[in-house]
């Protein structure tokens, strides 16, 4: 190829690389997607776990949420209160920390409380031995297995398994909910970090049912009911509920129990 052939092509090739470029800028511009600056800022500030804990399809639903005044500051169960108050301060408004909530389980049917009517040999997840005879090997059958799927589901190492029951670490929970997820029996739910006392129980068979499967199960008596100075619970289906917002922490309630199975939080 000679000199002048290499000329042309070097301008050609410069001038279709040009003709692109200014093409892509015209068309960036044409179809630009307009962003709300408030709302980048408060996605920057959140952790970026996009875990779904807080309800919206990952940080960015819930920065829009939250600049569009549709969420709280506090919405995001990961970042706690140190990322409320940065986002508090974009919005100009004051962080809430009453918000914070932390996964509790209910039950406590450790292997001292309760028996195993069969050994199972299976695969350790407690959502295939759900499946199995009595969904477990565990005498209560709505009581925890003690496998570990949660501790697995956890991303913040909040969650351990002590003496056959899930033990939460409230310090360590960011209430994302994977573990609500997780657990097939659903023993577990959302309680505020405050809370002071809680009901370590799901068994909804009648009393005497209960104490053959667990020491430690609530037998639907009413006791603490009657004790509540603040009606603060109520028994459904022979199984005590603690109304968290009603409740004073007074301890009552976990006095009168007589299995026990009424526990103060530290």
């Amino acid at each position: 190829m000679n000199t002048f052939g290499i000329i042309i092509a070097v301008i050609t090739v410069g001038g279709v690389g040009l003709l692109i470029g200014i093409f892509l800028s015209v068309f960036g511009n044409v179809f630009k997607v307009e962003t709300d600056p408030v709302a980048d800022a408060i996605e920057e500030a959140l952790p970026g776990n996009n875990c779904g804990g807080c309800g919206y399809a990952g940080c960015s639903g819930l920065a829009a949420a939250i600049a569009k005044g549709e969420a709280p500051v506090s919405g995001c169960p990961v970042g706690g209160e140190p990322v409320a108050e940065v986002i508090a301060g974009i919005m100009g408004v004051e962080a809430d920390a009453s918000g914070r909530q932390v996964a509790h389980v209910k039950c406590k049917g450790t292997c001292d409380l309760t028996f195993n009517n069969y050994n199972y040999e299976g695969v350790k997840d407690c959502r295939m031995a759900n499946f199995v005879p009595s969904g477990g090997p565990k005498s209560c059958d709505f009581g925890c297995m003690g496998f570990g799927t949660c501790v697995a589901a956890c991303e913040f190492d909040a969650i351990r398994i002590v003496n056959g029951v899930a033990l939460i670490d409230k310090d360590k929970c960011r209430a994302c909910g994977k573990c609500i997820d997780a657990c097939p029996k659903h023993l577990i739910e959302l309680i505020p970090y405050k809370a002071g006392y809680a009901v370590d129980c799901m068994n909804k068979d009648k009393g005497p049912l209960v104490m053959k499967v667990c020491k430690t199960g609530c037998i639907g008596c009413s006791l603490c009911a009657k004790e509540c100075p603040k009606e603060a619970i109520t028994v459904d289906d022979f199984l005590a509920h603690i109304d968290q917002d009603k409740c004073v922490g007074c301890g009552l309630c976990a006095k009168k129990c007589p299995k026990g199975a009424i526990s103060k939080l530290a």
